[in-house]
Formats: C-alpha cells, structure tokens, sequence
C-alpha cells in the first residue's frame, strides 16, 4: 500500500507512506498555542501543536468543513443540440445578511479542557519538548513524572431546540474533563456530554440557561446538489461567529474514515475550531456539521467535508433518547463488483457499463442473512426499493434501519432476480460484518495456471482453517498466468466457483471448466480468516489444476 494516502475522521493525516509530506486532513478542533500536545496517532483525532515562541502551529489531525449560499440557474438539455447554446449567466451571489443574523444565535463556540496524552516518543521530527510540558525543562520532578497540565481545545457548535441541546462533533469533546460553551450574546454555561458516537463523529450536549434559548432546524441534505450555495458559521481559532460562505463541490465522499462515509464536500474557507459547526443551505437549515479539511497547509484551501443532515438527524435522535446509537446489522461481508465479477455471475450492467451492487462474500452464522437464506455470490441490488451502489452504501442503508424492522433485499444470484425478506438485527457493539475496499481482481490473460490439493487435517492445522471450512489449497501458482494476475497465492483455499461451493479438488476443477465458457470466473476464496470474491479473466485455454 506504499504512497497511499489517507484521511479518517479519527487519525486524519494524510501522508504518503514512507515520505513526510505534510499534507493533513484536519479536524477543526482548536488547541490553545501555549500547550504543546503530543499526537495521538491511534486513531483519535490528533490535536494541532504549537512552537511557542514563534508562534508557527503544526496543526494535525483535524476535522474541518465548508461551504456557502446562492443559487445559479440551471435548465435541462433536452436534445443535443442544445449544448451548443451559449450557457446562461449566473445569478448573481446573494446578500446573506439576513440569514446569518437569523442563524448566528444559535451558533455556539464551545471549549474543552482535558489532560493531554503525554507520549514524548511520538513527538514529531525529534521536536523537543518546550518548558511546561510534563517531563520536560527545568521544573520536572526528580524520579517520577509531575502533575499533568491541563490542556484546552476549542470548536463549535448549535443549538437545535429551545431547551439547549447542541450538537457538534465528536472529536471535539472525546477527551474532555470539563465543557463550556459561550453563546452568541457572550454568556457561558457548562454544559455536559448527553452521548457520543464515534463512528459518524457526531456528540450531544446539553446547557441549562434558565430561559428558552436561540435555536435552528435541520434541513433535507439529500436533495443538495453539486453547486449550491451554503454558509458556514463557526469559530475558527476562537473567532466566534465567523462566517464564511462557498459551494457544494460533491456529494457522497468517502475519505476513509470508517464504513459511513457520506461526506459533502465544500468549497467554503474554514479553519481550526470550525468543527462541529453548521453548514446552512439558502433557507437558513443546517444541512451539514463541518467536521474535516484536506489540507497541505494546515489552513483552508477550499477542500473541506460536512457529515450531512440525513446522518446527523438519526444519530441526534438516538443519543437524546438513549446516549447511544443502536444500528441495523445482517451479518454480511460485501465487496465491490468488477466487470469481470459481473460477467462470471451473470450479473446485469448498469446503463453507464459499470456494475452495480455489493457482492456478498461471506456471511455470519445465525446472522439476520443466514436466517433469511441470504448467500454468497447474491448481489444485493437495493434495500427497501433504494438503489445500492456499492458495499459502503449499502453499510449505510442497512445500519440505518431499526433493529427489529423488516427490510427487502433485492439481489440477484447467478442470473436470476429475486426479494428477500430480512428482519434486521442489532450490530453488536465490535462488529463482526466488514467490508472489503479492494475490487477483487485485475484481469488476466491466458490459462488459469493453479496446483490445488486436498485440504487435509494437516493442511488445516497449519494453515489454521476453521473446521466449518471445507474447499480445496492451492498449493501452487503458475508464474503469468491469469490466476497470478488476478491476485490469487498460494496458500489460498478455493471454497467456491462463481456460485457454487466446493470441497474438493475435483470437484473444484469441474465448476472451473464449466465456468470457462463465460471467459471470466469469480474465485470465492479463504485468505487471513476472511472470504472474499476474486474475478479471474479465463480467456485462451484454462487449465483446471
């Protein structure tokens, strides 16, 4: 995976493995300069630090967004020849005035104080510890370490009802001890932590002002498009009621954080401290909660992700009513399907000749899908009549269902179509169902060029294959051949061909010739206690074994 760059809302650098490139994606968690905070790079969000005395930040790990508001004008082509028509001018940017002065009283800035994690070790580039940090410069107990310091970190946040409820990003307040959040009109109250959840990043907390306070509603964000204009408000290096204004550049971005990626990406400028604040559409409703940046610099370049209302609503609702988020869970392992998965398993293409779906490849005994006869090889095709494009997208219908609900999966197995009913579960607080980024395979000419062999209690005591498994080792790989190619190793275990199980070497060689005539062949393999699809091209001869 060497050069591959990463962002997650956690651990949200984004480096190159074996350079030090310093581009970053930021949580908008602000940390005062003078404490110096070690990173914490085991998947919390890093807190910036700071050289004291020139006052240059190295700002890490943290979780940004924005946006702004207006809209163009946009008409239909409906026939060819219209492209070449002079497009129309744009509206002219709007004067937000009044929706801000309507907003900005339920903006909140909110800070933490908490006891920084003190890992000298991890200091970045052999940077020296300055005076004040524990264990460091003069000052330091003689043969134990000195009371800790408390450190302070600053975001935002808004108000969505009258009796202070606030919303605002997780990463923002995991660490702390105490929270206090200041209001518009510069009031301060202390507010404690109603409810975490760490996988959409999202927080709950309550302040108690003795009178009905300011507030603001959640709008629809799945009817924002590409090119809208938003405003984000918030408090960016503790400038309180900063507002800044952009448009909606994408939808639906993963940038790999976990399996409910559904970011929006804006254009609008924000900076550290910005998390956790709104990001508003043209009608004054918080549409997103601005929580990352990419970001070379460490300042906004206009890359920015909002964690978007549709997710905010449902999480909000659940830590309210019970502190915690319960999920939808089947107990499925899907992958993405390639066009040479889709050939081998009959699969329809979408109309842009991409497939479409999750490929189920392995499933949870006892599970919700093993209960509703759910099997490897089906591609689910929709949840609930909504359309599922790929494994995270259906992670994130399926996870938005009640646990206890009813739900219909259509999926289509080898060719044929059909519904399956399914009574959701409850995903179990470590979960067992995961997904597998990678397609599966490169395609490959040639034969297919494997050696298997029975899987013998030997064998299956080396390779420590479950009981429950049965299929056949490949024991060896040809060098160039199309199994190569595709990513198979020796070592594997061959449990199924497209959608037939097998557990023999015989038996294995026979659905391989019989798929042959498809040109493509999806291998349904055992690797590292996980089984996953993997598309081989069969062009030219094969041979068996």
């Amino acid at each position: 995976m060497a050069g591959k760059r990463h962002c997650q809302a956690d651990l949200c650098s984004l480096s190159s493995f074996g350079h030090t490139k310093r581009i970053r994606c930021m949580s908008l968690r602000q940390d005062q300069p003078e404490i110096h905070v070690a990173p914490d790079y085991s998947a919390s969000a890093t807190i910036l630090h700071h050289a004291p005395r020139r006052a240059r930040m190295f700002l890490a790990a943290a979780l940004l967004a924005a946006t702004a508001l207006t809209g163009y004008g946009i008409e239909h082509v409906t026939q060819a020849e219209e492209l070449t028509k002079s497009v129309p001018a744009a509206a002219p940017i709007g004067d937000f005035s009044a929706l801000v002065q309507h907003v900005r009283p339920a903006v909140v800035s909110i800070t933490v104080k908490m006891v920084p994690r003190q890992v000298a070790q991890d200091m970045p580039g052999g940077v020296p510890l300055p005076f004040g940090m524990p264990g460091a410069g003069p000052g330091a107990e003689e043969g134990g370490q000195p009371a800790p310091r408390m450190a302070e970190a600053r975001g935002s946040g808004f108000i969505i009802d009258a009796n202070g409820t606030i919303v605002t990003n997780n990463h923002v307040v995991k660490d702390a001890k105490t929270v206090s959040v200041t209001l518009d009109d510069g009031t301060e109250l202390p507010a404690t932590i109603v409810g975490r959840d760490p996988r959409t990043d999202l927080a709950v907390l309550k302040v108690s002002a003795g009178h009905p306070l300011p507030y603001i509603e959640l709008g629809d964000s799945d009817h924002v498009l590409p090119g809208q204009w938003v405003v984000a408000v918030g408090n960016p290096f503790g400038l309180g009621g900063t507002v800044t204004a952009g448009i909606v550049s994408a939808r639906g971005r993963d940038i790999g954080s976990g399996p409910y990626d559904d970011y929006i990406q804006v254009d609008a400028p924000i900076n550290q401290g910005n998390s956790g604040g709104p990001l508003f559409s043209q009608d004054g409703k918080v549409i997103g909660v601005n929580t990352a940046i990419f970001s070379p610099t460490g300042g906004s370049v206009g890359i920015g992700f909002a964690i978007p209302s549709s997710i905010v609503r449902n999480v909000v609702s659940q830590l309210e009513s019970g502190g915690k988020v319960t999920r939808g869970f089947i107990g499925v392992t899907a992958q993405q399907v390639d066009k040479d998965m889709a050939a081998a398993l009959n699969l329809p293409l979408a109309k842009e000749g991409s497939p479409k779906g999750a490929l189920i490849s392995s499933i949870e005994e006892n599970s919700p899908a093993f209960k509703a006869s759910l099997r490897p090889g089906d591609v689910v095709q929709t949840v609930n009549g909504q359309v599922v494009g790929s494994p995270r997208d259906l992670a994130l219908k399926v996870s938005s269902l009640k646990p206890g609900s009813n739900a219909t999966l259509s999926v289509v197995h080898d060719g044929t179509a059909r519904d399956v009913a399914v009574t959701i579960g409850a995903m179990p607080s470590t979960e067992t169902a995961s997904l597998q980024s990678g397609t599966g395979a490169e395609s490959g000419q040639g034969r297919i060029g494997v050696a298997l062999q029975p899987l013998t209690p030997e064998l299956r005591n080396e390779l420590e294959i479950p009981a429950e498994i049965k299929g056949a080792v490949i024991a060896n790989v040809q060098p160039g051949s199309a199994a190569e190619q595709a990513g198979i190793k020796a070592g594997d275990v061959l449990v199924g061909v497209n959608t037939t199980s097998v557990t023999s070497p015989s038996q294995a060689a026979s659905a391989i010739h019989a798929a042959s005539k498809r040109n493509t062949v999806a291998l349904r393999i055992l690797r590292n206690g996980q089984i996953g699809f993997v598309g081989v091209n069969l062009k030219g001869d094969t041979n068996d074994g």
